[in-house]
């Protein structure tokens, strides 16, 4: 017998097609976007139960019976809640973020009331750092308050572990790249699995890196060198982008056009700091791809094509995140984009799933009682993780010259009055 998922938050069923290779099978979606519903059903012709709405306004008893499931009869229940609100690249709302942010306790409640044998939920590297009330770098330093300690970096996951421990299910969670299991982009991603019954859960070894014998990264040449488009469907970049574009070879960016352009290209950004690496980016054939994001033609997320003028097409994208070479997605070209770049790839799906499916098979036989004992942790299962978590900043402030008091040392003191 098939061992069924109950999938939250489904989007265009990245994860979950990932798992599905590791011989288990979606037995119920819960999508609220009509566009990624209608993915969904254009390519799940014997017709996968999809609940089209939104977590939050959807009980247990309606997925279990829409899943023809029982309470404990699920293998696996996953999902991701919105990320954006965690992102480095956004406003970074965090927890105080009440539509979003708090979806992770949809989540839970939906894991405490199904009782599913694992959980996994994803999101993006900021939740690690995430604060639960993010305060505008402008409004740090001299000056101004001491943060508070919702203010500090790791405020939100610190809230997040507390309320996974609530659930009584054994929980580790890690920092993968995506990269490292086949997949030909670097994506980080936060893992959190979770063990009803305590079993021995781990977070999938890497299979690729290029070194300790591991197989090599696979590249964009890998993946998407001898594709073969008719017309690929793509947004066109600006005249002006095209002529910035037109001066870089593959792997360059804004760095490598003229002294006198550089201002032009970057705007406002110019003046900032911090990560600036995809304005005017063209990628490298000899690497795997930046993380997809939702907009390949973004200003600071540009993902232009190594040799033509034009960024990612929606085919290579979904080549990039390993989707099945005939799936089909609905909607306007923007919109594929959108469902694509939220996507978890196939590749860390699958490594997650055979890894539950061996433990699974391991413990089928009996649980010793050091599984029950560990129900109700919230581990770090990477050990380099855990003290850069323990030992890290607890803020920190805009460099110097943008600073309106330039005083390194009453810079100093005020970092150390945080709480």
């Amino acid at each position: 017998m098939a061992k069924k998922i109950i999938s939250l938050f489904s989007g265009a069923l990245g994860l979950d097609l990932g798992l599905e290779k590791a011989a288990l099978k979606i037995a119920v979606a819960v999508e609220k976007n009509a566009i990624a519903v209608e993915t969904i059903k254009l390519n799940r012709k014997e017709k996968l139960p999809v609940i089209q709405s939104r977590v939050e306004d959807v009980s247990a008893t309606e997925i279990l019976k829409k899943g023809r499931l029982k309470k404990k009869e699920a293998f696996v229940l996953t999902g991701g809640p919105c990320c954006q609100t965690f992102s480095t690249a956004g406003k970074r709302k965090s927890l105080s973020d009440t539509s979003r942010g708090l979806l992770f306790r949809e989540f839970k409640r939906i894991v405490l009331e199904t009782q599913p044998r694992f959980f996994v939920m994803e999101n993006v590297k900021g939740m690690l750092s995430a604060a639960v009330r993010h305060r505008p770098l402008n409004q740090r330093g001299p000056g101004f308050p001491p943060l508070e300690k919702d203010e500090l970096y790791g405020s939100a996951l610190k809230v997040i572990c507390d309320e996974l421990a609530q659930l009584n299910y054994y929980v580790i969670f890690g920092l993968v790249n995506c990269a490292d299991y086949g997949v030909p982009q670097k994506r980080h991603r936060v893992i959190f699995i979770g063990s009803r019954d305590g079993e021995d859960i781990v977070i999938p070894d890497a299979t690729h890196s290029g070194s300790n014998g591991k197989r090599p990264w696979r590249t964009l040449r890998d993946s998407i060198g001898k594709l073969k488009q008719g017309r690929p469907r793509f947004i066109a970049f600006s005249k002006q982008e095209i002529g910035f574009l037109k001066r870089l070879d593959a792997g360059q960016n804004w760095v490598d056009l003229p002294i006198r352009l550089q201002q032009k290209a970057l705007g406002a950004a110019y003046d900032s700091w911090g990560g600036r690496s995809g304005f005017c980016r063209r990628l490298n054939w000899n690497e795997p791809s930046p993380t997809l994001t939702t907009d390949p033609c973004g200003r600071a997320t540009m993902l232009c094509h190594p040799t033509r003028l034009r960024p990612l097409s929606v085919r290579e994208y979904s080549e990039l995140q390993e989707f099945p070479s005939g799936w089909r997605f609905a909607g306007s070209v923007p919109q594929k984009y959108i469902q694509i770049g939220n996507a978890v790839p196939i590749g860390l799906g699958r490594a997650i799933g055979k890894m539950l499916v061996s433990v699974a098979s391991d413990t089928d036989v009996g649980l010793r009682p050091k599984h029950w004992k560990r129900r109700g942790s919230v581990i770090c299962a990477d050990p380099v993780l855990a003290m850069r978590l323990k030992k890290r900043r607890k803020t920190k402030l805009n460099p110097p010259r943008m600073r309106k008091n330039k005083d390194r040392n009453a810079a100093r003191r005020w970092l150390q009055q945080a709480a």
